[in-house]
């Protein structure tokens, strides 16, 4: 548990969708912020447009956060943590070399760099993944309800199978370097604690450099896809999502509670999402949009969840109020029409 409040925090994957909402939330409340970036001109693009901050941010370049010392020369004066950056590709041809161990050895790097002699980290909070959480392969009764204390049962063999999907590399990624994480901070008896976070679907407005629709997240990109005009609409696999906004408030509000420490948390709004729903948003809020929004489906009423997840944890220990998914919707669709027009 931290002794006293942090000033000095690292955030990797800093120029990301998350990564800059959480550097913006740590900002606003006072906080000196280093993010590691894979990319020098998206670190410079950030720090130009927050000029009011420009004695409180400061970019570090980490091209392959996966490998062990690179963290080592950048925390001078870190105090906490937030881990952020994780590999993610789709397109993989062999998932254990190219997915799941980047993801553990990402992991064990900013670990073990927190972990050095000289250390004054103390706390790291991770972005894990609901996707650790998750059994994708098994329908659970409507009445269950995903917690913190749920792992997602795939086993490594599975995950690095060359017969294995991607997605289902990914889930494993997700997983493996979770479990990495954990397992560092026992066998290690680190001076700092972990607090873990497996959000779902993370949707809403952008604050990194997005020069162009392209080059959306992949989550934010479906949702576009909406407003675009995708027919027919993206299957809604989960129906469990959260704000980016939100999120980057629980990464901080797990930063900065003491009891927190040791836990690990499900992020996710009460309110179920479905593409079907935010068609409906879309069409309804924005008059171009009747143009271009597919009618090609079928919803009556809003989107109900086969199965519950326990958004209520992180809203009642961390003090986090979550946004309404039609909020994000609008904030979202709106900002990138802005780039298209």
């Amino acid at each position: 548990m931290p002794s006293q409040k942090p000033s000095y925090v690292l955030v990797t994957g800093a120029t990301g969708f998350i990564g800059a909402h959480v550097v913006d939330n740590l900002l606003a409340r006072g906080f000196s912020v280093r993010g590691s970036t894979r990319s020098k001109q998206k670190g410079d693009q950030m720090k130009a447009a927050r000029p009011q901050y420009a004695s409180k941010l400061d970019f570090v370049v980490v091209e392959d956060f996966t490998q062990i010392g690179v963290f080592d020369s950048v925390m001078d004066g870190i105090d906490a943590v937030i881990h952020v950056a994780s590999p993610f590709f789709y397109d993989t041809t062999n998932n254990e070399q190219e997915l799941i161990l980047p993801a553990i050895n990402g992991v064990r790097s900013i670990l073990s760099a927190s972990a050095k002699s000289g250390s004054k980290v103390q706390r790291l909070v991770m972005t894990s993944s609901f996707a650790s959480v998750v059994s994708p392969s098994s329908t659970p009764a409507p009445e269950f309800t995903y917690t913190a204390a749920n792992w997602n049962p795939l086993t490594y063999e599975e995950a690095i199978d060359p017969k294995s999907d991607s997605v289902t590399a990914y889930r494993g990624s997700k997983k493996f370097a979770e479990l990495a994480a954990w397992e560092f901070v026992k066998e290690e008896k680190t001076k700092f604690d972990l607090v873990t976070l497996c959000p779902p679907m993370v949707f809403g407005p952008v604050v990194h450099p997005v020069p162009t629709v392209q080059q959306l997240n992949e989550s934010n990109m479906m949702l576009w896809g909406v407003a675009a005009g995708v027919d027919p609409l993206p299957v809604t696999r989960v129906p469990g999502w959260i704000d980016a906004r939100d999120l980057a408030e629980v990464h901080v509000q797990a930063l900065l509670t003491p009891e927190a420490g040791g836990k690990r948390f499900v992020a996710a709004s009460p309110e179920p999402f479905s593409y079907e729903y935010a068609a409906d948003i879309i069409r309804d809020e924005f008059d171009w949009a009747k143009e271009t929004v597919t009618t090609n489906y079928k919803m009556s009423e809003k989107p109900s969840a086969s199965y519950g997840i326990d958004g209520e944890t992180v809203a009642r220990e961390l003090g986090v109020k979550y946004r309404p998914f039609k909020e994000t919707v609008i904030d979202l669709v709106r900002q990138i029409r802005g780039l298209t027009i």
